[in-house]
């Protein structure tokens, strides 16, 4: 008796297993934050970012938060919040902040983004994340 038959049938239910996944994954958005790749700093020392984010499944509020830095010892400078819609469709988003003119100046800066729900829990908003990213992006003087 042949075992070609059985390892055939095999194969495919496997490939058919591994194929699955990649299917569920796209029937449900997923919840993501983006960063552009340019921030804007005015002479003043205010400071724009932007991107776009997409969250799903909140019972309480949520926000984008935004900190920028560039400095080796790695300190950041808080740049506003957005608050977030989590629908399930990508939105965009902007956060405004200063810092003083000397604290960041136009080039290189790494930047951490947060997309973060204040979920209620026993009647006190504990933060539960929703997606973070970091990353690098170039400040231009406008």
């Amino acid at each position: 008796m042949s075992m070609r038959p059985a390892l055939s049938a095999a194969a495919g239910a496997a490939l058919l297993l591994l194929a699955a996944p990649a299917v569920t994954a796209h029937a449900a958005p997923s919840e993501t934050v983006t960063v552009d790749p340019a921030g804007r700093i005015a002479a003043d020392g205010t400071i724009t970012l932007s991107g776009t984010y997409r969250c799903v499944g909140n019972s309480g509020p949520v926000f984008v938060s935004s900190s920028v830095g560039q400095s080796a010892d790695g300190a950041r400078h808080g740049i506003g919040g957005t608050r977030a819609v989590c629908d399930g469709a990508e939105h965009a988003w902007q956060n405004t902040g200063k810092a003083t003119p000397d604290d960041l100046k136009p080039g290189a800066a790494h930047v951490e983004v947060t997309l973060m729900e204040l979920r209620p829990d026993s009647g006190l908003p504990l933060p539960r994340f929703h997606a973070v990213q970091q990353q690098d992006i170039t400040l231009t003087q406008v």
